[in-house]
């Protein structure tokens, strides 16, 4: 009986070590929160949906975890980097790099979306999603850039590794939403600029951002869970309206986004990470929604995006594709592009 209670000592001894070296790791990993006013989608402590939607919590978590059937998902190693062509002021560019990382060249001003160039979306070098396939275009070989947009602040969205080195690089204005950038200060960025759903902020007489609504969560560690704002952005400019939608789950402000600045030329959709759809529904659109947000915003053109790099939900590497390509069969949709990495359409 002695040797029952220590044992039972031991392992909650154990089992209390872990939880508390969880909570220190998760107080260490939080981010600065914001603080302001209050308005429709921030109520004085953290941030909340267009809707109120509901998001899963921990428990949730685990029972996603405990019945994963993850579909297959295969490394690519060897890799024909794309070159990126010198733009002139009368033409424009979208390269797809990977996941959600575009470069967009508008005549000769370069934009950069939530870059990612590290080998794992994780606090940790060791553990979490790794890379499945390497960026299209090598860090080292971008032109000058003179913007990046970063949605929120999750590891596969903001890579403070990588734009630590745009940062000391090109110096430019990054811009993402309450809350953020002062994170992003703590790391020695210097030009932010922060902005909240609906608000448009001028870069040149040439062009203007709008931040956009879009539906998902935030934070980075165990304390600053939705205490950053998230969203999408429109950029308008002389080459026409682009949407770039962030990561999000389906809603209608899409119809308001759409109502606002159409027409759009070009929209930037997300298509993976949707499996199991009970869970990943409130965060992440399906291809099939895609398509959906696609004529529901009469996007003259999309580009899928957020696909066949990490593997964050339980669909396959390739699924994505495939389910996106059966969505447009079956909505008639011709113009929705899926780009290799590396690849670019040009804008007209």
């Amino acid at each position: 009986m002695r040797i029952l209670k220590i044992v039972m000592l031991s392992i909650l001894s154990v089992i209390g070590l872990i939880i508390l070296v969880s909570m220190f790791m998760g107080y260490i990993l939080s981010v600065p929160v914001y603080h302001g006013e209050n308005s429709d989608h921030f109520n004085g402590k953290e941030f909340v949906n267009p809707g109120d939607v509901r998001q899963h919590g921990f428990g949730d978590l685990i029972k996603w975890i405990m019945n994963r059937q993850q579909g297959p998902w295969n490394s690519i190693e060897e890799f024909d980097h794309g070159k990126v062509k010198l733009n002139s002021d009368s033409s424009a560019r979208i390269y797809y790099v990977n996941h959600s990382t575009f470069l967009l060249q508008l005549g000769n001003f370069n934009i950069l979306t939530d870059p990612v160039w590290s080998d794992r979306v994780s606090p940790f070098k060791w553990i979490g999603p790794q890379r499945k396939r390497p960026p299209g275009i090598k860090l080292d070989e971008l032109p000058e850039i003179h913007l990046v947009l970063l949605s929120h602040n999750h590891y596969d969205h903001l890579d403070i590794s990588t734009l630590r080195r745009i940062n000391d690089e090109y110096h430019p204005l990054m811009i993402a939403p309450l809350g953020v950038p002062a994170y992003l200060a703590e790391n020695g960025i210097g030009q932010l600029r922060e902005m909240d759903w609906w608000e448009e902020s001028g870069i040149n007489e040439n062009l203007t951002i709008a931040c956009v609504p879009a539906q998902h969560f935030s934070g980075r560690g165990m304390f600053d869970r939705n205490k950053t704002l998230w969203g999408g952005y429109v950029i308008i400019s002389e080459f026409g309206n682009i949407f770039f939608a962030g990561d999000t789950g389906y809603g209608d402000f899409f119809k308001d986004i759409s109502e606002k600045y159409a027409p759009i030329h070009l929209a930037m959709l997300p298509i993976g990470a949707y499996i199991p759809g009970w869970f990943m529904s409130p965060i992440h659109i399906s291809p099939d929604e895609a398509v959906k947000i696609h004529r529901e915003m009469k996007a003259e053109k999309s580009v899928a995006m957020h696909f066949g790099t990490f593997p964050l939900g339980d669909d396959g590497m390739w699924q994505p594709v495939n389910d996106l390509e059966i969505a447009r069969q079956d909505k008639q949709v011709e113009n929705f592009y899926v780009l290799s990495p590396g690849e670019y359409l040009t804008l007209e």
